[in-house]
């Protein structure tokens, strides 16, 4: 029998979020996401408080949620392991010519989709601020296998 918690018995996907605001622009690693609705297309996105990336979805209202490809568990350390408040996660990510730009936020050119979001409405989850989204527009980028928890279990970059 397995010894997992119910929670973390099925794989998620891992994306980033790319946020404007008034402070700089960021990136962010999120692993609560679901999609809610068919028509419109919508989902929810939990956003861990005390981040930068939270302030910049507060101010701005928009964001773009990034798919990230299994090879992209090298950015883990950067996105989700070291604060926006604290290092500039864009002029890093620039100087690895990791970034493009797309409907006006920078974006990780290697992940395999990009979607943007508006924030329709939001509500406290506990240690996270959960967002409900409608979709603005969405791109494929690349084909190949998504990055999901359990890779980075994996390779003890997590420990959920």
């Amino acid at each position: 029998m397995t010894r997992k918690k119910p929670w973390n018995r099925v794989d998620l996907p891992v994306y980033s979020i790319s946020s404007q605001g008034n402070g700089g622009d960021n990136m962010h690693l999120i692993i609560y996401v679901t999609a809610i609705s068919m028509k419109p297309k919508r989902f929810i996105c939990a956003v861990f408080h005390g981040t930068r990336t939270l302030e910049n979805i507060q101010e701005h209202g928009e964001f773009v949620l990034q798919l990230l490809a299994r090879p992209q568990y090298r950015l883990v350390d950067l996105l989700g392991k070291k604060s926006g408040w604290q290092v500039d996660k864009i002029s890093r990510l620039d100087k690895r010519g990791a970034l493009t730009s797309w409907r006006g936020f920078r974006v990780l050119q290697d992940c395999l989709a990009l979607l943007h979001l508006r924030v329709t409405n939001s509500l406290e989850g506990g240690d996270h601020r959960v967002f409900v989204c409608d979709l603005l527009a969405y791109k494929n980028l690349q084909d190949g296998p998504p990055l999901t928890l359990d890779d980075l279990r994996a390779r003890k970059l997590v420990r959920m």
